[in-house]
C-alpha cells in the first residue's frame, strides 16, 4: 500500500493531464504530480524521449531497465518493464537471464555488454575507460549516451516507486 495518498488527478494541471491522454493508467502517474512541475516537464518528458524516441535498440534498452530494476529491488518498475520487454519482443528466456547470477549465456554479445555496463554505472557511478571505450564504439556516441541516461532515468524511477510504494495495478487494468 502506498505511503501516502495517491495525488487526487482533478486537481492535475490540464498540462499533466494532456501528457497521460497516450499512456497506461498507471499507479506511478497518479503518485507524480505530487512533485509538481518536475512531474510533467521532467520526468515524464525525459521518460517518453527515452522511450520513444529513442536510437538505442529497444531489446538493449529493456535490458538496461530491467537490470536496473533488479538490482533497485523494484518490484513494481521490474513488474511493468518485462510486460513492456515482451511487447517489444523480448523472449522470457532472455528475461530470466537478466535476474542477479542468472545463466547469461543465452545473451548475443551485445546484451552482455549492455547488462554489464549496466551494473558497473549502477554500482560504481563511472564506467572505468575501457569498458566506456567498448560500448562506445559498439554503439556509437547517441546510443552510448542514450544508455547512461536510461540507467540514470530508471535509478531515479526505481528509487520513486520503491520510497512511495507505489502499487502494482489490479490485473487487466493495463494493456
Amino acid at each position: 500500500m502506498a505511503r501516502i495518498p495517491y495525488f487526487d488527478m482533478s486537481q492535475a494541471s490540464e498540462q499533466y493531464q494532456a501528457l497521460l491522454k497516450s499512456r497506461n493508467p498507471l499507479n506511478l502517474y497518479r503518485m507524480l504530480p505530487h512533485a509538481g512541475e518536475a512531474a510533467s516537464s521532467g520526468f515524464l518528458a525525459l521518460g517518453s524521449a527515452l522511450l520513444r524516441h529513442n536510437e538505442l535498440d529497444s531489446q538493449l534498452r529493456e535490458i538496461a531497465i530491467l537490470r536496473v530494476g533488479i538490482l533497485s529491488r523494484a518490484s513494481y518498475e521490474v513488474h511493468q518493464h518485462k510486460r513492456v520487454a515482451k511487447s517489444v519482443g523480448m523472449s522470457d528466456t532472455t528475461i530470466a537471464a537478466l535476474e542477479v547470477g542468472a545463466d547469461t549465456s543465452v545473451l548475443t554479445p551485445d546484451e552482455k555488454l549492455v547488462l554489464e555496463f549496466t551494473d558497473v554505472v549502477f554500482r560504481e557511478v563511472k564506467a572505468p575507460d575501457v569498458l566506456f571505450n567498448q560500448v562506445a564504439e559498439r554503439f556509437g556516441h547517441r546510443q552510448t549516451a542514450e544508455l547512461v541516461l536510461t540507467i540514470g532515468f530508471y535509478m531515479l524511477v526505481s528509487r520513486f516507486l520503491e520510497n512511495f510504494e507505489v502499487d502494482i495495478e489490479a490485473p487487466g487494468t493495463v494493456t
